[in-house]
Formats: C-alpha cells, structure tokens, sequence
C-alpha cells in the first residue's frame, strides 16, 4: 500500500512541476486536464504526508516512552496513545482514498424491477420492492419518478421503471442489482406451506449525452395506440413509442404519458442508460473476467438477497450477512443492510487495487 502511495506522490510531484511550466499554461486545454488530475490526487499525498508525520512522530515518543525520566516517560506513553490511535485513522483513510472511483457513484439511475418466478406472488413481491425502494429513497432526500409501470390490478407489479434522482444515488443503490428471493405463506395458501418467488432489480446509472451517442439511423421508432388509464385519449392517438436500437437490439417501449414526445424522451433516457451498462460491462469484462464485484460481471442473474417473512429475516447472500429487522427493512430503513455491502465491496477494490485486504 505503502509504495503505491509514494508513487501517486511523485506523480504529484512532477504534475505540480508541470503546470508551473510556461509550455503547458500556453495550452488552456491540456492544462485544465493536468489541473484536474492533480486535484483528484491531492488529499490522498496531503493524507500520506499526513501519516508520515505522525508516523514518525510515534518513533520518536516511543524513544522517549522507554527513557530514563520517569516524568518524560509517563508524557510520552499518554501521548503515544493519542499518536498510534490517530496514526491508525490515517491509514484507514488511506486505504479508503486508494479505492478507485467509480465516475457513476454521482449519478442519478434508472431503477427497475420485474415480477419473476411466482405468479401473481412474484408481482406482490415486486411491489413491495418497490415501496421499500421508494420509502428509502423519500428518507434520503430523493425524487422518484416514475417512467413505466404495469401493474397487476390487485397490488402486483409486473415491471416499474423509475427514475430516482438526489446526491449520490448510485453509490448507495449500485449493488441493489440482481435476483431477490421472497420465502413466505401467501394469504391464499390455505394449507399454510411456504412459497418461494422471485423479483429482479436492476440500476442503470442515468446515461449523459457525453457518455452515449446514438445515431438516428440506428433507431427504428414505431407508434402505436396506448392502451390502460389514460383518459380520452388513450387508444385514440398514436402517443405511445417503442425505440429498437438496431445494433444491439435492445428495445423499449413508453406510453404514461398522453404525448408523443415526452413518451420518446422518456424512452430515450431509458435506452441511453441501457447502452451504457453494456458498453461499461463490456470494457469491465475486458480487464478482469474473473472480477468478482457483483455489478458489471454478468452476475446478476444471481441470487443476491433473501426475504423470510416468517423469520422477520432478511440475509444478504453475497457478504454473508443476516438481519432479524426485515418489517424495518421493507419500510425503507436500508441503510444497515447497504452499508454492509458497500463496505464488502470496497475491500474488494482496495484489494484488487493494491493488494491490501
């Protein structure tokens, strides 16, 4: 950990160099770039000088701990106590800086869920998923909107699309991705046996212009008449769209809303995220397929997160992780259960990015 350390501290270095020089302040371009990679570096060498201080610090009070001045030696041990505590912070936050960064942890996402395997139980269940994601997402500051949804006419949830918009979204929501088990009496089993069903969850960090660009020759657009609530309108006028991208063949389809034109927007804004996970899961399996972070490996698939309504249980199967709160779960209060997770996965990186565990 140590070396690479020193090795992001020469490059601040030579970066700091760098932009005093009168060649590259001729160039506003490059020097914004250069600017701006020595700002992404900077707290972790000023952290490193940090622990460095205080490191050497600790050798110098262990000298004096271990004197001959009984005085001085009852000084220094009290103060080497307060030096090895603050010592270990710094490597803690050390080892937090280290992490790589995902560039998506800021973003907004597009979160969808779909009914599995189960029937009608799988639509309840998504349902619930949902409301759990949404009471989250209220205590958090959040914005839902909701982009599509096809609901089941008794409470269930066929599929929901939904944009959830506020300050770091994906950090918290990007291992949500994945298989959630449900393990419960349903209200209709008259012989009380437990049934399992099945929702999926997927969140797509929310695609900027920058990140994907579609051709419009790539596109075919049909219109159709929509079809459910709606009004006056609905099954009158060709407002609902379905986009196909042609090349990846990926296809979505809007029509909540009465116009055209937003139900395009709104489709495209799903497309884009869509193309995104590819293209990023793409260029993630290229460098490691062996990764095994959860998100970008294909993993979703997965069984990642058991529901035991009778056990008021709720287990995590990827960090190994059980809660007997799964009512406070289901009402929003998620944050115990994800930072477990997130916590799982930074040590992943850390490790994979220094060899640290």
């Amino acid at each position: 950990m140590f070396d690479k350390l020193a090795a992001i501290e020469r490059q601040y270095e030579e970066l700091v160099q760098r932009l005093g020089s009168a060649e590259l302040q001729s160039e506003p371009a490059e020097y914004r770039k250069q600017a701006k990679a020595l700002a992404e570096i900077e707290p972790t060498v000023q952290r490193f000088r940090e622990y460095r201080d205080v490191d050497h610090a600790v050798t110098e009070t262990e000298a004096l701990a271990t004197g001959s001045d009984l005085e001085m030696r009852e000084m220094a041990q009290e103060e080497l106590k307060d030096l090895t505590v603050r010592r270990e912070a710094l490597v803690a936050d050390l080892k937090l800086l280290l992490i790589p960064k995902d560039p998506n942890d800021a973003k907004n996402v597009i979160l969808e869920i779909r009914a599995g395997t189960g029937g009608d139980e799988a639509a309840l269940f998504a349902s619930e998923l949902f409301r759990m994601y949404t009471k989250y997402a209220e205590g958090q500051g959040w914005r839902i909107d909701v982009m599509s949804m096809n609901d089941t006419g008794i409470g269930g949830l066929k599929e929901v699309i939904a944009m959830v918009e506020g300050r770091g979204v994906y950090s918290k929501m990007k291992y949500e991705s994945g298989v959630h088990r449900v393990q419960r009496v349903p209200a209709t089993e008259a012989a009380g046996r437990l049934h399992t069903s099945t929702a999926t969850v997927a969140v797509l960090p929310e695609a900027e212009d920058v990140d994907i660009q579609i051709n419009d020759k790539d596109l075919r657009i049909d219109t159709f008449c929509s079809s459910g609530p709606g009004g006056q309108s609905v099954n009158t006028t060709y407002s609902a769209i379905r986009i196909t991208h042609l090349p990846s063949g990926v296809v979505v389809s809007q029509q909540d809303e009465k116009s055209q034109h937003k139900n395009k927007a709104k489709a495209m804004k799903i497309l884009k995220s869509r193309l995104l996970e590819i293209e990023q899961q793409k260029q993630q399996d290229a460098v490691s397929k062996d990764r095994r972070s959860q998100v970008g490996t294909g993993e979703r698939s997965e069984k990642i997160r058991t529901y035991h309504y009778k056990e008021n249980r709720i287990t995590d199967h990827r960090v190994n992780f059980t809660l007997y709160r799964l009512t406070d779960v289901l009402n929003g209060d998620l944050e115990e259960v994800l930072d477990h997770v997130i916590t799982y996965y930074q040590a992943e990186k850390l490790r994979d990015a220094t060899g640290v565990s």
